[in-house]
C-alpha cells in the first residue's frame, strides 16, 4: 500500500495535479410542494386574471420575474391571454380513462359482484374515477376515502381528495397513515381526519396550532372510531412519484410552467397584433368627430383605431383633404410557426395533437394516425396501470367497510379490473384483417368472432354467432361418440 502510495504521489508532482477542494452548494428551491400545488391548480382552472396575480406573487427570483406572466407591467395596455390548453389536456386524458373503464371482475361470485355494482351506482363511479384522474394529474397525487356515515348514506361513502387535501405518513416506503385535511367553520379552521389501520381519529387545526375539537361546534361530536381488521379506508393513487418531494407524486404540470409561460406570450402577441392591425383612419382635422356637448375632438380608442387626430392637414403631407385608409400588415405565417413551436413544447412526452382534434396534417393510413397517438397511449397506460391497482384495492375495501356498517366482520374480497385497448382499429379494419387471416386459414371461427367483438358481447352471444356462422357455412357439428360403446 505504501509504495502504491508513493507511485500516486510521484505522478502528481509530476503532472502537478491538485486534489479538488470539497465545496458546498445551496440552491433554494423557488417553490414548496404547497406552493406547487397551487400553481398547478390554477394552471387547471385556466383563469388569465388568476394566473397574473399569482405569478406576480411568485416573482422573488429573476427566472420567475422574466416569465410572460410576471413580466408585464400594469401601466401597459396589454392583452394577456391564456391558451386553456393545460385544463384541456386534464380533461381529455381523464375522458379518455373513463370511456375504457371496465366493470371490475370478482371470479365470477355474482352476489358479490352484486353488492358492489350497487355501491358503485350509489356513488357514480365513472365520475369519481374521472375526477380522481384529473386531480391526480394537476396536483401529482391523492387518496379515495371511505367514509361510514349512516344518516348520509347506507352504505360506504366514496370521495377522493388531491394532494392539496391529504397528507400521508410513510414507514419503510409503505403508506401507514392517510390525514385528510377539511376546511370547518367560519374561522379558517381545518379538520384533520387521521385514517390508520383499524380506526379514524381527528384533530382541529388552528393554523399551526392543534385546539379541542369542541373548539368548533360543527366538531365538538366527533369520536375517535375503530373497527375490526386491519385495513386502512383509504386507497393512495399517483400515477408518477415525484423526484422533488419524496412520496408524493408529480404532475404533468410540474415541468411545462415555462412552456405554458411562453404558448401564452406567443398568443398574446398574437391577438394584440391582430388588434392593432385594424384598419385605420386618417382623417382631416376638419372631418374628424367631435363631442356635441364641447366641441372637443373626440380622442380615437386603441381597440377601434377608427381616426387618428392629425393637426390642420392629413396624416400624409401634399394629399388632398380625404379620408386615406391603412392596413398594417400581420404576418400570420410567423406566428403561426411560433404558435405550433411552443404547442408542441407544452405536448412533450404527454400527449399528440391529434388527441386534442388538432390539425397535424394529413395522415397516410389508419396505421399512420394511430402512430400520431403512440405519446397519448403512453400516458394513458400509466394511468391505467396505476388504477388497476387502486381500484380493486378500493372495492376490497369498500365492500369490507359495507360489512363493518351492517355489523358483520369484513369479508375478504379479491377483484381485478382492465381497460380496452386504446386507439384501436375501426371496425371495418378489424374486419379486414380478420378475414384475411381466415383466408389464410389460420384462425378459427371462434378466434374471428372473439377479435371482432371482444368484450363488448357477452359469451353466449359470441357461442350462438360461432353455431350461426357454422350453420351457414354448412359445417354440422355431431356429438362425439362415446368411447366403449357401439355406434
Amino acid at each position: 500500500m505504501r509504495f502504491l502510495e508513493r507511485v500516486k504521489n510521484m505522478i502528481r508532482s509530476w503532472l502537478e495535479i491538485q486534489p479538488a477542494p470539497g465545496r458546498g452548494l445551496t440552491i433554494r428551491e423557488p417553490v414548496n410542494h404547497e406552493t406547487n400545488v397551487l400553481r398547478n391548480k390554477i394552471w387547471y382552472r385556466g383563469d388569465a386574471s388568476e394566473l397574473d396575480q399569482l405569478f406576480k406573487l411568485l416573482g422573488d427570483d429573476s427566472v420567475a420575474r422574466a416569465r410572460f406572466w410576471a413580466a408585464a407591467p400594469d401601466k401597459e395596455t396589454i392583452r394577456k391571454a391564456h391558451s386553456g390548453l393545460p385544463g384541456i389536456m386534464v380533461d381529455t386524458l381523464a375522458g379518455v380513462v373513463k370511456a375504457d373503464l371496465a366493470d371490475l371482475d370478482f371470479g365470477g361470485n355474482r352476489d358479490v359482484a352484486a353488492r358492489w355494482q350497487a355501491l358503485a351506482d350509489d356513488n357514480d363511479l365513472p365520475r369519481l374515477v374521472s375526477q380522481a384522474v384529473a386531480e391526480t394529474l394537476v396536483t401529482g397525487d391523492g387518496a379515495f376515502k371511505i367514509s361510514l356515515d349512516p344518516e348520509v348514506s347506507d352504505g360506504p361513502i366514496l370521495e377522493f381528495y388531491g394532494a392539496d387535501r391529504v397528507e400521508y405518513v410513510h414507514r419503510h416506503g409503505r403508506v401507514c397513515e392517510a390525514h385528510f385535511l377539511s376546511p370547518i367553520g367560519d374561522k379558517g379552521r381545518l379538520l384533520r381526519e387521521i385514517y390508520s389501520p383499524g380506526g379514524v381519529r381527528y384533530e382541529l387545526l388552528d393554523g399551526d396550532k392543534m385546539v379541542p375539537l369542541d373548539a368548533e361546534p360543527d366538531a365538538a361530536d366527533f369520536r375517535p372510531v375503530t373497527f375490526a381488521g386491519d385495513f386502512i379506508l383509504a386507497v393512495p393513487l399517483q400515477f408518477w412519484p415525484s423526484s422533488r418531494w419524496r412520496g408524493r407524486g408529480q404532475s404533468i404540470f410540474d415541468k411545462k410552467t415555462d412552456a405554458f409561460d411562453a404558448h401564452d406570450e406567443i398568443i398574446s402577441q398574437w391577438m394584440d397584433a391582430v388588434r392593432s392591425g385594424r384598419v385605420q383612419r386618417y382623417i382631416p382635422e376638419n372631418l374628424l368627430p367631435r363631442d356635441p356637448n364641447t366641441g372637443a375632438i373626440m380622442r380615437p380608442d386603441r381597440f377601434g383605431a377608427e381616426y387618428i387626430t392629425v393637426e390642420g392637414q392629413t396624416a400624409k403631407e401634399a394629399v388632398a383633404d380625404k379620408i386615406d385608409t391603412v392596413q398594417p400588415e400581420i404576418r400570420y405565417e410567423a406566428f403561426l410557426a411560433s404558435y405550433t413551436a411552443t404547442l408542441d413544447m407544452c405536448l412533450q412526452g404527454i400527449m399528440s395533437p391529434a388527441t386534442l382534434g388538432i390539425d397535424v396534417g394529413k395522415m397516410a393510413s389508419a396505421e399512420a394516425q394511430r402512430e400520431k397517438k403512440d405519446v397519448t397511449g403512453f400516458t394513458r397506460n400509466a394511468i391505467t396501470d396505476a388504477l388497476e391497482k387502486a381500484l380493486p384495492q378500493l372495492a376490497q375495501i369498500a365492500l369490507a367497510a359495507q360489512d363493518i356498517l351492517q355489523g358483520r366482520a369484513p369479508g375478504t374480497y379479491e377483484a381485478t379490473v382492465s381497460f380496452g385497448e386504446y386507439g384501436a382499429p375501426d371496425f371495418d379494419s378489424r374486419v379486414q384483417t380478420i378475414s384475411n387471416a381466415a383466408t389464410a386459414g389460420i384462425m378459427s371461427v371462434e378466434a374471428q368472432v372473439e377479435e371482432l367483438w371482444g368484450s363488448s358481447k357477452d359469451d353466449e352471444w359470441k357461442a350462438g354467432e360461432v353455431a350461426r356462422i357454422r350453420r351457414e357455412r354448412g359445417v354440422e357439428e355431431l356429438p362425439e361418440p362415446a368411447i366403449g360403446l357401439e355406434v
